[in-house]
């Protein structure tokens, strides 16, 4: 089920990418604007980042096998950094083009109406696909598929960025366009920082967030039987999560029952958190 729907997104947002490729290409070369020509790069790259995106979630969703006994959910995370590494490239070519052109006044004619229409149905179209990829992204909490969602984000500011840009250019001040361009890397750089870094975060097995944790901490004491928390540990696996805990139970408690209450408590946690891939619970004996 969550397979099929990260398809049916990244198919969506092919066909609307490509398209608002060529529709940005075509009004960037015939409304002479250099802001819309890379903002219609931005639009190409989502098409290449929307195929990670689709290789990231078939690997990702592999069962575990004797080479991978935990999975293959860090494929997400991977993936992700390559999205994140051809948006930082994207963004810095971008930028030194807009600057060149400035420092070098190498302006082109007059960005025309047609532009500036693109940029506005860009914009629209653009914000649509982050809504709906974040959606379905939270739905079936995917690393890559709310990457790609952010990606959307980016262009759709990008677009309002070369709208602003050739505006300006219209009403007389010709930096308008290449500075928009500038304005445009400088939004696909922050993207692609705030991706990498989330990414390397789940990677590296960084912890769950003190709230997350807080939240076990509350289900597991909600047990009467439960005596202590006497450790908690939690880390990131791609999209999913692993808990470790340590309580402390009855030490005349029968080991039969502290089994049980230690099954109970994993059931609980691993219902509670959908993506808990697995929860170990380890039992400490407590004097009353």
């Amino acid at each position: 089920m969550e397979k099929k729907l990260a398809y049916k997104v990244s198919i969506i947002s092919i066909i609307v990418n490509f398209l608002l490729t060529i529709c940005k290409l075509l009004a960037g070369i015939f409304g002479s604007s250099q802001a819309m020509i890379s903002d219609a790069i931005h639009s190409a790259s989502d098409v290449f980042s929307t195929l990670i995106v689709i290789i990231g979630v078939h690997i990702s969703n592999k069962k575990s096998d004797k080479k991978h006994p935990y999975g293959h959910e860090k494929f997400e995370s991977l993936a992700a950094i390559l999205l994140a590494v051809t948006l930082a490239l994207i963004g810095i070519k971008i930028g030194i083009n807009g600057f060149n052109t400035i420092i070098n006044k190498t302006y082109k004619e007059m960005p025309t109406f047609i532009a500036l229409i693109a940029a506005i149905v860009s914009i629209g179209a653009k914000e649509w696909m982050y809504r709906y990829t974040k959606k379905v992204a939270v739905k079936i909490n995917s690393d890559v598929l709310l990457a790609d969602a952010w990606h959307h984000r980016s262009d759709s500011l990008s677009s309002i960025g070369a709208f602003v840009g050739i505006l300006g250019s219209i009403l007389g001040l010709k930096f308008f366009d290449p500075l928009a361009s500038i304005i445009i890397a400088v939004f696909i750089l922050k993207v692609a920082y705030d991706i990498l870094t989330d990414s390397i975060d789940k990677i590296m097995d960084s912890a769950c967030s003190e709230e997350v944790e807080n939240s076990i901490r509350e289900l597991v004491l909600k047990n009467k039987q439960v005596l202590s928390i006497d450790d908690l540990k939690t880390r990131l696996f791609g999209s999913k999560m692993y808990v470790d805990i340590e309580i402390g139970l009855d030490s005349n408690m029968s080991l039969i029952k502290a089994h049980k209450i230690a099954h109970e408590i994993h059931d609980q946690v691993e219902k509670e958190f959908s993506n808990c891939k697995h929860c170990m619970v380890h039992v400490n004996p407590k004097e009353k």
